[in-house]
């Protein structure tokens, strides 16, 4: 029997004092908020402040769940030759607690921007989508299945 392979990944909505959330740049992706796969022997909470400060330069912490879900897409990686297998990703509410902001080996620019002007910035569909779920969280987990490629298409949404 083989052994199932999944990405497993994390998402931070970092929200300061301001009420901005912090958004980075990306080579591949253009605007996403902070986050990354799971390391082996790493928890989802750990991966989660590791990335946020990786890609950004802030320190921060989770304090809510607030979105599962699962690409269920398999293509080619941006090399045109390697799988990308499915995913799944585990999204949270953070607060920051230091750090400044900077560029990494993966971003080009990290700032803060104002919660209603984040969508003028994100222009993939499945990180736009997972923001406006971020928006609309009103306390249950968003659980959600979508494919990325060839297009985005979202097939399920619920709350639990």
């Amino acid at each position: 029997m083989a052994m199932p392979t999944h990405i497993v990944a994390v998402g931070g909505f970092v929200e300061n004092e301001d009420g901005h959330i912090l958004l980075v740049k990306t080579h591949h992706d253009g605007w996403v908020f902070p986050g990354g796969q799971v390391e082996v022997g790493e928890n989802l909470l750990d991966a989660l402040s590791r990335e946020i400060k990786e890609e950004s330069g802030i320190d921060a912490f989770a304090v809510q769940l607030i979105g599962v879900y699962s690409n269920t897409a398999t293509y080619k990686w941006h090399d045109g030759v390697t799988d990308v297998p499915t995913k799944v990703m585990f999204d949270y509410v953070c607060k920051p607690v230091g750090g400044e902001l900077c560029t990494s080996e993966e971003t080009s620019d990290s700032r803060w921007v104002p919660k209603d002007q984040v969508l003028e910035l994100i222009k993939a569909p499945a990180i736009r989508t997972r923001y406006q779920a971020y928006l609309d969280f009103g306390g249950q987990v968003y659980y959600m299945e979508y494919v990325t490629k060839p297009q985005f298409e979202l097939k399920l949404q619920r709350t639990m």
